[in-house]
């Protein structure tokens, strides 16, 4: 597909719908939750550091505050699956593991919300949750009632143990329990997942109206490979569902590695550029005592969480896949009439052992000939200026580094402005 269809596609195809009336999510959430990183480690005698537990979750809440995460936006903290006891009590409500959690969570969730944070809770639509803990099947009521008692703010309800036929149903259900509660609570869906995997089309409006945001594919993995199988299905599907992303309602692809063990500096930027791009939930499943520097410079870049954050909410597409490179393009602010400013993401999918380069026509990006661009390197910080789209308008030259990336913000500037 030639790049010069870009602005005609986004006009066409990112109107964005009604969403979830419970006035969250206005833009994609922001975070950390335990589940990529330490799964369901729950010998806490052989890996204290490491185990599914209230110290987990204080020391990540404090690493947050304190090493500037919050105050760029990364504001949940979640607890994903492993927090509870095998049994319910014996009024039918969840208890949280007495040797991991000896305060419970009301106090884990205060804990939280004393450093301005924002606690977020696991559980699964079925009768179990993945690892077999107790499910919310036949304790809606109940569970949503909890959640609230607790101070929850956001609840991701996961889809194993359970019928995929059910979901339709059940999950619209338990998100209007959680509204009749009172406390506004952000609704993570597992819903379409587990229909995508059985082969059957889930109802992307009616997630919209249901859900906040909502996991589209498999769980990732820290690998580059679990990165581009889900950018891919990204990719192969943006036609389905992209127009149901928006302020309040986000396609999820699932939690940032970076900073573990298998993506390296370059994938690293690669997967925060096309998370960008995505509109995705920038929610972070790392050990943020442990991060180096370089990966933590990343997913504290300022210019590229202001990309994933733009009001208007955009999801973008990949546009071009060639020599094995892909394209990402997002339509964010400023925007003059018609014309808006992009978001541009060059990701390499090479493995041949040195930068390749790209040369490109200004034009073949679809600039519009009225405007002028500021064009910024997001991860360089650099800047140069391009000029409109004339017959003489200069070529883009890129370098992208194997399984890289390079990404760039055409800021489009008043048309009617004075240019030197």
């Amino acid at each position: 597909m030639k790049l010069i269809v870009v602005a005609v596609l986004f006009v066409l195809a990112v109107t964005p719908g009604e969403g979830l009336d419970n006035g969250l999510a206005r833009t994609p959430p922001m975070g950390w939750l335990n589940w990529e990183r330490f799964r369901c480690i729950t010998d806490c005698a052989n890996f204290p550091d490491e185990c599914v537990s209230e110290k987990l979750f204080k020391r990540t809440a404090d690493r947050l505050v304190e090493d500037g995460y919050l105050a760029l936006g990364y504001e949940y903290v979640i607890v994903d699956d492993c927090w509870m006891e095998m049994e319910r009590d014996e009024e039918g409500r969840l208890v949280a593991d007495r040797e991991r959690f000896p305060n419970g969570i009301k106090a884990l969730a205060d804990y939280i919300h004393e450093r301005g944070l924002k606690f977020g809770i696991y559980e699964d639509y079925g009768t179990k949750t993945c690892a077999g803990y107790p499910g919310i099947l036949n304790y809606m009521e109940i569970d949503a009632q909890t959640f609230a008692d607790w101070g929850v703010d956001y609840v991701k309800l996961d889809g194993c143990y359970a019928s995929v036929e059910d979901m339709d149903s059940g999950y619209p259900a338990f998100g209007r329990l959680l509204n009749e509660t009172g406390r506004p609570m952000v609704y993570s869906c597992s819903w379409p997942v587990y229909q995508e995997v059985n082969g059957i089309i889930p109802d992307y409006d009616a997630l919209r109206r249901t859900c906040n945001l909502w996991r589209n594919w498999g769980d990732i993995d820290d690998s580059w490979e679990s990165v581009r199988s889900i950018t891919k299905y990204f990719a192969d599907n943006q036609d389905r569902i992209q127009h149901v992303a928006g302020p309040g309602h986000w396609n999820d692809p699932d939690m940032l590695i970076i900073g573990n063990y298998g993506l390296s500096v370059d994938q690293s930027k690669a997967q925060m550029a096309i998370w960008a791009i995505l509109a995705a939930p920038l929610l972070m499943s790392n050990d943020l005592d442990r991060i180096r520097p370089e990966f933590r410079e990343i997913l504290q870049n300022r210019d590229i969480i202001a990309v994933n954050q733009d009001p208007l909410g955009l999801q973008g597409r990949r546009i071009r896949y060639t020599n094995k490179i892909e394209v990402w393009v997002r339509p964010v602010l400023p925007t003059w009439g018609i014309n808006y400013s992009y978001a541009v993401a060059f990701v390499s999918h090479r493995t041949d052992g040195a930068p390749y380069t790209l040369s490109l026509d200004i034009k073949s990006l679809g600039l519009k000939s009225t405007m002028r661009y500021a064009v910024y390197d997001l991860f360089e910080k650099s800047t140069r200026f391009i000029v409109g789209r004339s017959s003489k308008s200069p070529k883009l030259q890129i370098r992208v580094n194997p399984s890289g990336v390079v990404f760039y913000k055409f800021e489009a500037l008043d048309p009617n402005a004075r240019f030197r």
